[in-house]
């Protein structure tokens, strides 16, 4: 088993507080946990691409990262009503 195949399973693993998070906290829980999926998914999907040994796969890595960060921002401009 690859080192870097460990530390995906490991970055899987660590995004289940962040979805209890989102789906069983308050509004400013649910953002955090938004906000920490996407920096977790984005390192997942480094340190997979590099355990298969593809880097084609970086690219989705970084799309993925950009987009967790326009998401966070539309969602907290969103919850700036109620807060």
């Amino acid at each position: 088993m690859n080192p870097w195949l460990l530390a995906s399973i490991g970055l899987a693993i660590c995004l289940i507080p962040c979805g209890v998070a989102v789906f069983r906290g308050s509004p400013i829980e649910r953002l955090l946990g938004l906000e920490m999926a996407g920096v977790i998914v984005s390192m997942f999907f480094i340190t997979f691409s590099e355990a298969l040994g593809n880097p084609n796969f970086y690219d989705l890595a970084l799309a993925s990262g950009l987009m967790a960060f326009g998401g966070g921002l539309v969602f907290a401009r969103f919850l700036e009503r109620w807060l």
